[in-house]
């Protein structure tokens, strides 16, 4: 073999491991996106959020273009395996690589996620957030059980989900309310039993506090005082009387101020049944 010959495939080996070691945290822009059913199936959509029934109807456009504009940053999952939200946070080298751009984590997924065994379907499983904490030093955490079959879930794992990877800086006050978003239809909550006074009644967002009551419990086990808490009118079942925290509109509200002299990080994993809300510095 001559020499040139030699030159040339040493060259061509030491690019194919140059590109075969790439990071994968890359996505095309969002103007030349076009999802298929891993990030977005039509039936799926359709069936999962009644709203959109009455709103859009059976239309593959509408429910496209509503799915891009509104439903990912809304927390609505677009197939049985997706939702944007989740997905970000999920993962951090994600989340400071695309930021709010959404449609990048669906490319991201459809073109790499999936095939690395990301998940983006539901918050990553107890096993796998105490790893990433392994860094951290974890000063409170707390677990209830949830019926991971009813609507109710829907609600918990999406209040989980916007609450998971929230970082408090040192003299920081924290919202519960507003950082799960307003509890409507457009912010992909449904329809579960609510307290009302002394009863259950229909509501939007039924199960919500729950994840409020968790994170209160792990706020104890951290001795870290609430601002603001409120107990329910009824007992609840899935914690102890007096660890629970309700949320109410605007009105009614979870708050806390990180009292350390360092930022503190909240993690929320809704996963096979199990709630699990930790706190780390």
């Amino acid at each position: 073999m001559s020499q040139k010959i030699r030159s040339v495939l040493i060259l061509f080996t030491c690019l194919c491991v140059l590109l075969g070691n790439a990071s994968t945290v890359v996505a095309a822009p969002a103007s030349k996106v076009k999802l298929t059913n891993l990030t977005f199936d039509m039936d799926y959509y359709y069936n999962t959020y009644p709203d959109l029934q009455s709103q859009i109807g059976y239309n593959y456009n509408g429910l496209y273009n509503h799915y891009l504009k509104s439903g990912l940053q809304e927390g609505r999952s677009g197939s049985t395996e997706f939702n944007c939200l989740v997905y970000m946070n999920n993962y951090t080298d994600l989340q400071e690589k695309f930021g709010n751009n959404y449609t990048a984590y669906c490319a991201h997924y459809e073109t790499y996620g999936k095939a690395e065994g990301r998940n983006a379907a539901c918050n990553i499983s107890v096993k796998e957030q105490k790893a990433e904490q392994s860094t951290k030093s974890v000063i409170g955490s707390y677990a209830t059980a949830y019926n991971p079959n009813i609507p109710r879930a829907i609600n918990v794992s999406l209040a989980a989900s916007r609450i998971n990877g929230v970082v408090i800086q040192p003299g920081e006050s924290f919202s519960f309310s507003q950082t799960i978003l307003p509890r409507t239809k457009e912010n992909g909550y449904v329809e579960a039993p609510v307290i009302m006074g002394d009863e259950f009644v229909p509501g939007i967002g039924g199960g919500i506090c729950q994840v409020s009551s968790t994170l209160y419990a792990a706020m104890l086990s951290a001795d870290i005082p609430a601002t603001e808490r409120h107990p329910h009118s009824l007992a609840v079942s899935y914690i102890p009387t007096g660890m629970d925290a309700t949320i109410s509109g605007n009105a009614v509200d979870l708050k806390f101020t990180n009292i350390f002299d360092k930022p503190i990080q909240i993690q929320a994993s809704a996963y096979e049944g199990t709630l699990t809300v930790t706190i780390s510095k």
